[in-house]
Formats: structure tokens, sequence, C-alpha cells
């Protein structure tokens, strides 16, 4: 499993809009200046992001992009999800149900369940406020704080 440049745009996005969540509605002109993004290619991901509950959006010239729940309530999972669809590292698995012509024939299906599951439970594990925790953590380590 690869994820594509949408989706590691997208985890770029949201943890800028989780970083400045006291400065309300966010222009995609100020996120694409602070995160050297394409502004074009922002516009492409926002949809996603609203459609899933991620992200909310007002239009106008003092609107914006914020984040649709805290921080703390917002996955990596919920984002990749949003963008790349189904985390499946085999096609059979892209879908609730498997789609194998022989599915008890197959001694790698369960291989791929449990790679899946896994991704799945890590991903679902790393929110927002986590990973800017961190990354405070590490800025004040190297700052010597």
């Amino acid at each position: 499993m690869k994820i594509s440049t949408k989706g590691l745009y997208a985890v770029r996005l949201m943890l800028f809009l989780a970083g400045h969540v006291e400065d309300g509605l966010i222009p995609l002109k100020r996120v694409s200046e602070a995160t050297l993004l394409s502004k074009k290619y922002l516009e492409q991901i926002t949809p996603s992001l609203s459609v899933a509950g991620l992200i909310k959006s007002v239009r106008g010239a003092s609107g914006g992009y914020k984040l649709a729940r805290p921080a703390e309530e917002i996955t990596f999972l919920d984002i990749i999800v949003a963008t790349e669809g189904a985390i499946a590292p085999a096609s059979c698995l892209e879908t609730e149900e498997i789609d194998c012509n022989f599915p008890k024939l197959c001694s790698e299906l369960p291989v791929w369940i449990g790679l899946k599951d896994v991704i799945e439970e890590y991903l679902s594990g790393v929110t927002l406020q986590g990973v800017l925790e961190q990354q405070r953590a590490n800025a004040a380590e190297l700052m010597g704080l």
C-alpha cells in the first residue's frame, strides 16, 4: 500500500488547521503559503475532507477552512480513508465483502487481512493532536527547553 500525494497533502493540510484552531477560519491561500502546497491542489483535496466531516468551510471574503471536530478526535485513518478510500493491501479487500473467487482456497488471504488490520489499528491510534504534541516536544528539545 502506498499513500498518494493527495493523502500526504491532506495530512499536512489537516495538521496545519489543527495547529491554528485559535485562528478560526483559515483561507487556503494562507495554508498554501505556510505549507508550500499548491492552492489549486488543496482545492482538489478539501471536498473529500469536507464530505467526510473532517473540515468545515465558509465561502466569501472572510471565509476559509477549519476542523469540523477537535484535533484529538481526528485520526490519520480518518484522513487517509477520506482521501484515498479503503485501506487495502490487496484489491480483494477494497470492499466490505471480500471480493475473491476462491476465498477458501486463498492461503494468502489471512496475511492481507492481518496487514490491513494492523495498518488500520495503527493509523486509528494516531491523532492530529498527538502529532502536534510530539512536534512541539521535538521543537522544545531542539531549542534546549
